[in-house]
C-alpha cells in the first residue's frame, strides 16, 4: 500500500481513532494528487490494482471531476483515448491489455459500479457521437460476457437517464442540447438493437435471475417516453410484459418492474386517436384480478399507479377527441377501469398520490354540465366519496399520540392536514356536482360511524365529521340558512348525536367546529338552539376533560353568542345555570388551569366574553343584569384583594403562582367587559358602570403592590384600554393614579404601551383629555429625552438587536403620539410650565426625524406636527410670538433642512408612493410658512439658510421665488410638480457637491 492509498483510507476514516492533524495532512495530500497532471493515469492504475472500495470510490470521483474540468482544453487526443479505453475496459469486465488487471471494478459493491457508470456517462457527454460514435454498439457486443456486464449496461442506461436525459431534474440550455443530440443519434444508430437486447435478456433470465430482469425493465421504462413506441407496443413485447405481471409466484420486484413498463407505454405522448387505440389494445382488465386486500403492497402500489395513469389518459383522450365513436370508446374504457381504481384506493391501504386526486377531480369536472347524472355516474360519485373518506381517516396506531398531542401526534396531525387539502377540495367539487348524493353519503357515514364498534371507530367518526365540516364550505349562505336537501337532517343528526368516543381530543374539536360552521342554519331554525347550547356547555365542550378542547369550546361558544345574541335571551337562565358562573370563575382562576400549556391562541377567557355579551344586552332586565355581573365581578375582585394583601407582605416581585392567578382574573374581567357598551353603562344603566369603576379601582392597586411585574402592568394597561371604551369620560378620575403607577420605573417597552393608551384617550376625547395630558406629558417627555439621544437614534450597541427594536418602536410610537397631540388641538400641552423645559429637545427630535428617519411614514408624521404647530403658534408676519424663538427655528432650521436639503438628498426617491405623500406634506409646509411668515420666510429661505449653502445660483433662486408666488397660493398641485422638477435639476447641478447638514 503506497502513500496515496494510505492517505485515502485515513481521509475516509470515521472511527475517531485518527488524529485531526494526521487526517488534515492526508486530505491535503489527496488534494495535491488530485490537482496533478498525472491524475488520470494514477487513478486508472489503482482502479485495476486496488481492492479497497474507498480507493476505488476516490479514484472514480477524481476521474469524474477531472474529465468535467479538463476535457475540453487540457487533455491531448492520446490522453482522451487512454481514458476512454481504460474506463470502457472496466465497464466490460476486462483489463486494459487483459494481462495487468488484478482487480475487476465490476466485482465491487453496487455504489462503485454506479460511480463507474457516472464516469462513463461523462465521457459520452463529451464524445458521443462525434468522437466515440460506437460506444453503445461496442457495449452490446460485450454483453455475452455474462450477467455482470449486462448489469453494468443497465446501470449505464439508468445513469444516462438520471444525469442527462430525464426531464425530472432541472438543467441548463447546454445540457438540454446535449441530451437532444444523444437521443437523436441513439434513435438513428442503436435503439432497435438495444430494444432487441432487452427482450432477449428478459426471455433468457426471467426464470433464473429475476433481479437482473427487473433492472433491465427499469432501464427500459425510462426510455419508452422518447423511443419509437412501436418497438415496445407490439405483439411481441406487450404479451411478455403481461406474462411477467400475471404469473403467480414470480418475484414481486420483477412483476412491479413489468407494470412500470406498461405504465410508461400508457403515458407515452401521442395523437389522441392513436393513443386510444393503443389503450384499448392493452386489455388492461387483465390486471384487475391481481387486486385484493391481501396483496403485497409494492405490487399493489405499482398496479394502482398503472390503473390511475390508464384512467387519466383515457379521460384525456375523451376530452381531446370530438368524434362520437372516440367518446364512446373512451367512455367504455373509463367505466371499465374506474371501479378498480376506486377499489384499490379504498381497500388496499395504498396512499393516494397527487395524480389520483387529479384524475378524480378531472372526472368530476366532466360532470359539471351534465344534468341529470346517469346511474353509473352517480355510482362513481359515491365511490369517489368513499375514496375521500378512506383517505382522510387517521391511522389508529397514532390515536394516543394525537390525543395527548405529543411530538409524534403533532407531526401526524400536520401531515394529515396537508394531505387532506386536495381531498377536501375534491369533496367540495363533488358536493356542487351531486349535492344530494354527497349529503346522503355524509349522513350515512355519520350514522355508520356512530353505530360502529370497530377498532377504527374514533377515526371513522372524526372523518365523517370532517366531511360534514368541509361540505359547509361549498354551501352558499342562503343554502345554509334554508337547509337545502338533506342539510336540515344532517344538522339535526349532528346536534342530537352523542359519540362514545367524544372524550377523544380530535373528535371533540371537529364536532364543535362543525356545529359552529352550521350555526347559520340554527339561527334560522331556532328550535335547535337548546340542543346546540347543550353541546357547547356540557362535557362535550366547555367541561371537556381536555383543557385545550375546553378552551377552544370557549372561543367557539363566544362566536355562537355573537351570532345569535338576542335569540339567546329566552335561554339566559338555562345557560348561566348550566354553566354555573362560580364554577367558571373557580376553574379559570385555578393554578392548574392557568399553568396548562395552550395550543393556538385560545386561553379560556372567551367564555367570559361570551357571558359578557349575553348579560350585557339591553334586553336583559337591569336587576338580573346587575345580579349576574355582581356574581362574577365580586368573587374575582375579592380574590384579587386577598392576593394583594399577601403581595404586600411578600416581595414586590410576588410569588409566580399568585401573579399567574391575578393575570387570569384580569383577563377574565377584561373579556367580560367587552359585552357592555358605553351607552349602557354610562347613560342607560349607570349602576352597571359603577360596578366596573369599582373593579378598575381594585385592579389599579395591582400596579401599587406589584410595580415591577411587567406581565401584570401589561394586563392592567390592557384593562384600562377597555375601560376607556366602556366607561367613556367617567374613567378620567381613575387615570391620574394609574398613570402615576405606570410611569414608575418604566422601561422603553412599557412606555410604548403608555403612549398607545394616551393616543387612545386623545383620539376618543380630543380636547377633553387636556388636563390628563397636562399632568402626564412632563414625566413622559423626561423619560423619552433620557432614553433617546438628541439625534433621534438609539443609544445602544448595534449588537443588542432586541433592545434596538424596542427603542425603534418607542420612536415610532412617540412621533405618533406627538402627531396626535398636534392634530387634536392639544398643542398647548407643550407650552405648560412643567412641559416648557422639554420643548426644545422634543422639537430637535422632530426636526431630525422629519429629515432623516428611515421610515417615510414617520417623517411624514413629524412634518404634519410642524405644520399644525406653525398654524397654532404663529399668528401672522407681524403678530406677537406665542412661543419666542419658534418662528426663527422654523424658518432657519426646519425650512432649510426638511423642505430643501432632505429632498435634495438622492436617497429621497420620488418614484415611491410614500415619498410622494411626504413630499406633498413638505409642499404644504412651505405654503403654511409663507401664509404665516410672508416675505421674511422667502428671504431667509433663498439666502444664507437655504439656497446659497445648496450652491444655487441667483437665477435658480429667483426662479423658485417667482413660481412660489404664482402657483403655491393658487394651484398647490402645479407647484408640487414644479418643485419636484426643480429639486431634480438641482441634484444634477450640484453633482454631489452639497455637504448635507
Amino acid at each position: 500500500m503506497d502513500d496515496l492509498e494510505k492517505a485515502i483510507l485515513i481521509s475516509f476514516d470515521e472511527s475517531g481513532n485518527i488524529g485531526s492533524a494526521l487526517k488534515s495532512q492526508a486530505l491535503e495530500y489527496c488534494q495535491q494528487i488530485k490537482g496533478s497532471s498525472t491524475i488520470f493515469s494514477v487513478c486508472i492504475e489503482r482502479l485495476f490494482t486496488s481492492r479497497s472500495v474507498e480507493v476505488q470510490f476516490w479514484c472514480l470521483q477524481c476521474l469524474h471531476d477531472a474529465i468535467i474540468s479538463r476535457y475540453s482544453s487540457l487533455l491531448s487526443d492520446e490522453e482522451k483515448h487512454f481514458i476512454r479505453k481504460s474506463v470502457f475496459a472496466m465497464a466490460c469486465y476486462e483489463g486494459v491489455n487483459d494481462s495487468n488487471a488484478v482487480v475487476r471494478v465490476l466485482d465491487s459493491p453496487a455504489f462503485i459500479k454506479n460511480k463507474l457508470a457516472q464516469v462513463l456517462v461523462t465521457l459520452i457527454y463529451f464524445e458521443y457521437p462525434s468522437i466515440w460514435s460506437s460506444v453503445f454498439v461496442d457495449f452490446l457486443s460485450h454483453l455475452n460476457r455474462g450477467t455482470v456486464v449486462i448489469d453494468m449496461f443497465c446501470r449505464l442506461l439508468i445513469a444516462l437517464d438520471d444525469e442527462l436525459i430525464s426531464l425530472d431534474y432541472p438543467c441548463n440550455a447546454r445540457d438540454t442540447n446535449v441530451a437532444g443530440r444523444i437521443k437523436d443519434n441513439m434513435r438513428e444508430q442503436c435503439v432497435p438493437q438495444i430494444v432487441r437486447v432487452w427482450y432477449d435478456i428478459v426471455i433468457a433470465y426471467k426464470s433464473s435471475d429475476s433481479e437482473l430482469c427487473a433492472n433491465v425493465l427499469d432501464s427500459m421504462r425510462r426510455y419508452i417516453s422518447w423511443i419509437d413506441i412501436s418497438l415496445i407496443a407490439n405483439d411481441v413485447f406487450i404479451p411478455l410484459l403481461f406474462e411477467l405481471i400475471l404469473v403467480e409466484g414470480s418475484p414481486e420486484q420483477l412483476r412491479s418492474a413489468a407494470v412500470g413498463c406498461v405504465l410508461a407505454v400508457v403515458m407515452k405522448r401521442m395523437d389522441p386517436q392513436a393513443k386510444l387505440n393503443l389503450l384499448k389494445s392493452l386489455q388492461i382488465n387483465r390486471v384487475f384480478g391481481l387486486i385484493s386486500e391481501e396483496a403485497d403492497t409494492e405490487l399493489i402500489t405499482s398496479i394502482a399507479s398503472l390503473l390511475t395513469g390508464y384512467a387519466t389518459e383515457v379521460l384525456d383522450c375523451s376530452k381531446r377527441l370530438s368524434s362520437e365513436e372516440g367518446k364512446r370508446v373512451s367512455s367504455e374504457l373509463l367505466e371499465e377501469v374506474l371501479p378498480s381504481v376506486f377499489f384499490v384506493m379504498q381497500s388496499c391501504g395504498v396512499d393516494a398520490t397527487f395524480s389520483t386526486v387529479q384524475l378524480l377531480s378531472s372526472y368530476v369536472a366532466t360532470m359539471k354540465n351534465l344534468s341529470p347524472l346517469t346511474e353509473k355516474q352517480l355510482a362513481h360519485v359515491s365511490q369517489i366519496l368513499e375514496v375521500i373518506r378512506t383517505q382522510i381517516c387517521y391511522d389508529p396506531s397514532y390515536r394516543d399520540h394525537l390525543d395527548v398531542l405529543d411530538k409524534f401526534g403533532a407531526e401526524e396531525e400536520d401531515r394529515m392536514l396537508e394531505d387532506r387539502k386536495n381531498f377536501l377540495v375534491l369533496l367540495r367539487s363533488v358536493g356542487r356536482v351531486a349535492p344530494n348524493v354527497t349529503q346522503l353519503f355524509i349522513r350515512n357515514s355519520l350514522v355508520s360511524a356512530v353505530s360502529s364498534s370497530s377498532e377504527r371507530n374514533v377515526e371513522e367518526v372524526e372523518a365523517a365529521l370532517s366531511l360534514l365540516y368541509a361540505l359547509g364550505e361549498s354551501l352558499s349562505d342562503e343554502a345554509m340558512r334554508k337547509g337545502s336537501g338533506l342539510l336540515g337532517e344532517l344538522v339535526s343528526t349532528l346536534l342530537s348525536t352523542r359519540f362514545s368516543c367524544h372524550s377523544n381530543r380530535l373528535v371533540a374539536l371537529t364536532y364543535l367546529e362543525t356545529i359552529t360552521r352550521y350555526m347559520k342554519y340554527v339561527q334560522e331554525n331556532t328550535q335547535y338552539i337548546p340542543t346546540a347550547l347543550t353541546a357547547f356547555l356540557d362535557e362535550r365542550g366547555i367541561h371537556h376533560p381536555n383543557v385545550n378542547v375546553s378552551r377552544r369550546a370557549s372561543y367557539l361558544f363566544m362566536r355562537v353568542v355573537k351570532l345569535l345574541k338576542s335569540k339567546l335571551v329566552p335561554y339566559m337562565e338555562t345557560i348561566l345555570q348550566y354553566q354555573s358562573l362560580q364554577d367558571v370563575v373557580a376553574r379559570f382562576t385555578s393554578m392548574d388551569f392557568a399553568a396548562k400549556k395552550t395550543i393556538g391562541a385560545e386561553d379560556g377567557s372567551h367564555i367570559f366574553e361570551a357571558i359578557g355579551i349575553l348579560i350585557g344586552m339591553e334586553d336583559v332586565p337591569l336587576e338580573k343584569q346587575a345580579c349576574y355581573l355582581s356574581s362574577l365581578l365580586t368573587p374575582l375582585c375579592q380574590q384579587v384583594e386577598a392576593l394583594l394583601m399577601n403581595g404586600k407582605i411578600q416581595s414586590p416581585e410576588g410569588s409566580p403562582a399568585n401573579i399567574m392567578i391575578i393575570q387570569q382574573i384580569i383577563m377574565a374581567i377584561n373579556a367580560l367587559s367587552k359585552g357592555f357598551s358605553e351607552r349602557l353603562v354610562t347613560a342607560n344603566r349607570p349602576a352597571i358602570g359603577l360596578m366596573f369603576k369599582q373593579t378598575l379601582d381594585v385592579l389599579i392597586q395591582v400596579l401599587v403592590v406589584f410595580p415591577k411585574v411587567e406581565s401584570l402592568r401589561s394586563k392592567v394597561t390592557s384593562f384600562i384600554h377597555r375601560m376607556v371604551e366602556t366607561l367613556g369620560v367617567s374613567v378620567f378620575p381613575y387615570l391620574p393614579k394609574a398613570f402615576e403607577q405606570l410611569l414608575t420605573e418604566i422601561e422603553p417597552k412599557e412606555l410604548v404601551g403608555v403612549l398607545l393608551l394616551l393616543n387612545q384617550l386623545i383620539c376618543k376625547f380630543n380636547t377633553s383629555a387636556h388636563d390628563i395630558l397636562d399632568e402626564v406629558f412632563p414625566p413622559i417627555a423626561s423619560k423619552v429625552v433620557s432614553i433617546l439621544q438628541q439625534d433621534g437614534m438609539p443609544s445602544v450597541p448595534e449588537s443588542n438587536t432586541e433592545e434596538v427594536r424596542e427603542l425603534q418602536e418607542l420612536q415610532r410610537t412617540l412621533y405618533t403620539f406627538l402627531n396626535a397631540i398636534a392634530t387634536h388641538d392639544l398643542s398647548s400641552v407643550f407650552l405648560s410650565p412643567k412641559s416648557r423645559a422639554y420643548l426644545d429637545p422634543i422639537m430637535q427630535l422632530l426636526l431630525y426625524s422629519s429629515c432623516n428617519h428611515k421610515e417615510i411614514s414617520v417623517r411624514k408624521a413629524c412634518v404634519q406636527v410642524f405644520i399644525r404647530l406653525i398654524n397654532d403658534w404663529c399668528t401672522g408676519p407681524h403678530g406677537e410670538e406665542k412661543v419666542p424663538g419658534f418662528r426663527t427655528f422654523i424658518i432657519e432650521a426646519f425650512a432649510a433642512n426638511c423642505c430643501l436639503y432632505s429632498v435634495l438628498d438622492k436617497s429621497f426617491e420620488f418614484r415611491d408612493a410614500n415619498s410622494q405623500a411626504l413630499f406633498g406634506e413638505i409642499v404644504t409646509a412651505q405654503k403654511v410658512m409663507y401664509e404665516e411668515f410672508g416675505e421674511n420666510f422667502l428671504a431667509t429661505f433663498l439666502s444664507t439658510r437655504g439656497f446659497i449653502p445648496a450652491h444655487c445660483s441667483q437665477d435658480v433662486a429667483e426662479q423658485y421665488r417667482q413660481q412660489y408666488r404664482q402657483k403655491l397660493q393658487g394651484n398647490p398641485k402645479a407647484f408640487k410638480s414644479f418643485y419636484q422638477s426643480y429639486i431634480e435639476n438641482l441634484r444634477e447641478q450640484q453633482n454631489g457637491s452639497l455637504v448635507f447638514r
